[in-house]
């Protein structure tokens, strides 16, 4: 897949566990871990709005794009 999720690098930034964040964004811990180790299929866009405010950091700092053409 050519969308890298970068979660736990903006989580160890910001020196947030799991359990944290899972309870500022209202999200389950499992939920939280499959979009965390890049095994989610979608993205809704209220759940990445309350990461990045959670997170005070912007979507692209979350996800990002690689041409896996290369």
């Amino acid at each position: 897949m050519a969308i890298i999720v970068n979660l736990d690098v903006m989580m160890a930034k910001r020196k947030i566990s799991l359990n944290e964040l899972s309870e500022r964004v209202d999200l389950t811990l499992s939920n939280l871990s499959i979009l965390k180790t890049g095994k989610a299929k979608a993205i809704r866009f209220s759940t990445l709005d309350a990461i990045c405010k959670a997170l005070d950091c912007q979507p692209g700092d979350i996800l990002e794009y690689i041409n896996d053409n290369k």
